[in-house]
């Protein structure tokens, strides 16, 4: 027997077997065992998505003899149909039989009573390339048809059937079925048939389907015609002209530092590769796309472990903005495609438009840093908070580092001078890094009793805290453990930098002593970092103690209500000292 391809030898003999269209299956099962069964139904969706597997499962139920919710496969009726040879269900292909004569034969056969089963169901295939006259002499037919007798239509373009065709069928539109869907399948395909392939060639092979199951399994049968023993991702990338999500990143750090010749060889060389450049597009947003996803949401299960290590080797700790930009541009050009004669130089000429972009955005951005480096070389930091400016003091919201040097060259700085403006429109934008010998300084200033104590009120952080209005610090918290915890302050692990971030730039605007102080008892002020950071630290932490380098503990002053009301007072005694009329007005 000649070889069949997977795609036949797979189709779904019962509902069980179907891929996706779950609520269609429902709702068919349901017309049967409810004995509400239309006239004439419509299936209408993209190709390989079950439309015709499932008027066909549907045909062989209505004529089973067996009494179950799926065709039984072992009455007479069901081995007529599993073969072929039923002679009440009749399938047609409109594509060659769309003319009015061929309707006229079909509305001739129709007042005939089945022969074998209880109905005669006609399966139309490709409605939509019936011509009008065909539509119009099949009206009446399907508006009043004989009670036995069932249509079937199914089409991948229903806009192009008449309306008054579809206003007489119950009309199911099928969805596109999902990559997991397709994988689960590929994988039972993949082990019936002893067929040896990669899980990433299996994830390569449902993109590329594109939702469609029948597709999936014809790539699938391609590759294994490719590949002599393993089917490895390579090979399905070879065989499609998929370019690597790698490849993809080594173009995106090039571009990040303005490497203009080395863009312009990566992309020829996947040119002269004859990889896809469509797709090259569209995986190259899905992939900036997911960066931003993965950026938000570090433990999402929307993106795979695969795609997140190349997105952390190379789009993190990159600029969101870049990302964004390049997002638009990407999406801008794969618009233009159907205009473009030379699809490369498109590419080249979007790309090349964001590294200018992102020259331009440098060069303001460099002038900015300039002005305010000017703005503040000289200033000190001291422990009063008053000397400062009254921008400068507000944001360093009183905390207190026992150091008398500038700005510039203070290295254990809390916060990142490059970073300091943090208006809401610069906000979303800005970082704060907590240097690893700060951090070093507060874990040795912390004690293991202050933790123990600690920990057990601040798992309990949810249950203390009621109050609307603290919700914020709670959402902000809620992924937060105490690695170290001193007497004035808490040192907090989170899972990403993003997190740590966010706690950080809110210590550094509002201040958490008020919330921590219900939830422990006590003030305190809060730092975090991320998991990775931790780790370091921890490291360092046992090299330092070893080599007996361990640095003086930090200490973190808390100002009290009545403390920062005098140092209030004394401001505006000095203010009105100086402006004898200045009236204070309070918030």
């Amino acid at each position: 027997m000649s070889y069949q391809a997977l795609y036949r030898k797979y189709r779904p003999q019962t509902f069980d077997d179907v891929v996706g269209q779950q609520a269609i299956i429902q709702t068919l099962k349901n017309a049967i065992i409810q004995d509400r069964i239309a006239h004439a139904y419509l299936f209408c969706g993209p190709r390989g998505t079950g439309k015709t597997s499932i008027a066909k499962i549907f045909a062989r139920m209505l004529n089973c003899t067996n009494d179950t919710d799926r065709p039984c496969g072992e009455c007479e009726n069901c081995k007529m149909a599993l073969a072929g040879s039923h002679p009440d269900i009749i399938e047609i292909d409109a594509a060659s039989n769309n003319g009015v004569d061929e309707v006229r034969n079909l509305i001739d056969r129709v007042k005939y009573a089945p022969m074998e089963g209880k109905y005669k169901v006609y399966i139309i295939d490709e409605v939509h390339m019936m011509t009008k006259g065909a539509f119009n002499a099949l009206l009446k037919t399907i508006e009043e048809p004989p009670k036995h007798v069932i249509f079937i239509f199914a089409t991948t373009e229903p806009n192009k059937v008449l309306p008054t065709i579809i206003s007489r069928c119950q009309r199911f539109d099928f969805t596109k079925v999902s990559k997991h869907d397709i994988h689960v399948r590929l994988d039972v395909v993949c082990a019936s048939e002893n067929i040896d392939i990669e899980p990433e060639a299996i994830d390569i092979i449902a993109t590329l389907a594109d939702g469609g199951m029948r597709d999936a399994l014809s790539i699938l049968d391609q590759c294994v015609a490719f590949c002599s023993s393993t089917i490895k991702a390579e090979d399905v990338r070879q065989i499609y002209g998929v370019v690597t999500i790698e490849d993809i990143g080594k173009i995106y750090i090039s571009l990040l530092n303005k490497e203009v010749e080395m863009v312009m060889k990566q992309l020829q060389e996947i040119s002269n590769q004859g990889m896809d450049l469509k797709r090259f597009t569209t995986d190259f947003i899905s992939l900036i796309k997911d960066s931003i996803i993965v950026e938000y949401a570090p433990n999402t299960t929307l993106v795979n472990a695969h795609r997140k290590e190349v997105i952390m080797k190379y789009f993190d700790n990159t600029s969101l903005l870049f990302r964004t930009t390049l997002l638009d541009t990407l999406m801008d050009t794969f618009n233009k495609f159907t205009y473009a004669s030379n699809i490369l130089d498109y590419i080249e000429a979007g790309l090349l438009k964001v590294i200018t972009q992102s020259y331009e955005d440098l060069s303001a951005q460099n002038k900015g840093k300039s002005d305010n480096q000017n703005q503040i070389k000289n200033t000190k930091i001291s422990s009063n908070s008053h000397d400062l400016p009254s921008e400068r003091a507000d944001k360093l919201d009183d905390i207190v580092v026992n150091s008398d040097k500038t700005v510039d060259d203070r290295k254990g700085s809390l916060y990142d001078v490059s970073r300091e403006t943090l208006k809401e429109s610069d906000r979303k934008n800005s970082k704060i890094i907590l240097e690893n010998e700060y951090l070093l300084q507060l874990l040795v200033g912390a004690n293991k009793k202050n933790k123990i104590e600690d920990t057990q009120k601040y798992e309990k952080r949810k249950e203390i805290i009621s109050d609307v209005n603290m919700m914020r610090t709670i959402t902000l918290l809620e992924n937060s453990k105490i690695f170290a915890s001193g007497d004035t302050y808490l040192l907090l692990s989170v899972p990403s930098t993003l997190e740590a971030n966010e706690i950080n730039i809110y210590e550094k605007e509002h201040g958490f002593e008020n919330e921590i102080e219900k939830i422990l008892g006590v003030p305190k002020k809060i730092f975090a970092m991320d998991h990775d950071q931790e780790n370091g630290l921890k490291q360092l932490y046992m090299e330092r103690r070893k080599n007996n380098t361990l640095p003086n503990p930090m200490q973190i002053e808390i100002k009290s209500k009545q403390e920062k009301q005098e140092d209030e007072n004394s401001i505006e005694s000095e203010l009105k000292s100086v402006f004898p009329d200045l009236v204070v007005k309070e918030d």
